[in-house]
């Protein structure tokens, strides 16, 4: 079985779908044969790659409320984050762009396949929202990724190129083409869309029908009365 996620690396949301999403796998009886895939999605193309502004002010100005008001739901998300075991400093994020932080987790992709993707993507999600790192930089992406023991040449050339932003391109129209408009976004099999940070009980449901529906179990007509076994024939 495979997940595919679509998320942004800004997105406190998106971590709290991740915490609620391992949850349920946690629990999950077959989870040793998910893989689970992260894929690209930029809220903001035209976020600063080196942010200033703090991301209240920017999402204050975006929805048209004020900072207090903003503040007040802010703590909500906060409370809710902590509830899934996630501390997050949403006061003292700034408005940075993704993009290169996506080319880097399809590096990680490429090279260590979905295990390492997951790792540097909690490393991302953690420099962001717990520690209020600037994602836009590379500095911080540069730590994060030998963190998780990306090689660190391999890390340069991408962050001096543009090195799989084909890749990224193509994970955000995917996005579009399954009308997914926000994220967290969960696909499982290709079949299943989850929309949003669903408590950890609907990824378990949805987890639990995929696999019964892709392994159908037998059922069997008749008897043993007509048939041999280990033991012999009954005559």
């Amino acid at each position: 079985m495979r997940i595919e996620i679509w998320s942004d690396v800004v997105c406190p949301w998106c971590y709290v779908g991740k915490r609620r999403l391992e949850t349920a796998l946690s629990t999950f009886e077959h989870a040793d044969e998910v893989e689970v895939v992260y894929r690209s999605f930029e809220l903001d193309p035209a976020a600063p790659h080196h942010g200033t502004e703090k991301t209240l002010a920017t999402l204050s100005r975006k929805y048209g409320r004020s900072e207090d008001e903003m503040r007040q739901m802010m703590t909500g998300l906060i409370d809710t984050a902590a509830a899934e075991g996630l501390e997050m400093r949403l006061f003292d994020n700034v408005h940075t762009n993704t993009v290169d932080a996506h080319r880097l987790l399809h590096l990680a992709l490429d090279i260590g396949g979905p295990a390492l993707q997951r790792e540097l993507k909690e490393a991302l999600l953690a420099a962001y929202f717990t520690r209020a790192e600037d994602v836009g930089d590379h500095a911080v992406l540069r730590s994060a990724a030998l963190s998780v023991g990306l090689d660190a040449g391999r890390v340069e050339e991408v962050l001096a190129s543009q090195e799989y932003a084909e890749a990224f391109a193509a994970d955000v129209a995917q996005a579009r083409a399954y009308g997914a408009t926000g994220v967290p976004f969960f696909v499982v099999d290709t079949r299943y869309g989850i929309s949003g940070a669903q408590p950890a009980e609907a990824f378990t449901q949805v987890l639990e029908q995929a696999w019964a529906e892709s392994r159908p179990s037998l059922q069997v007509v008749g008897g043993t009365d007509q048939a041999c076994g280990p033991d012999g024939c009954a005559i």
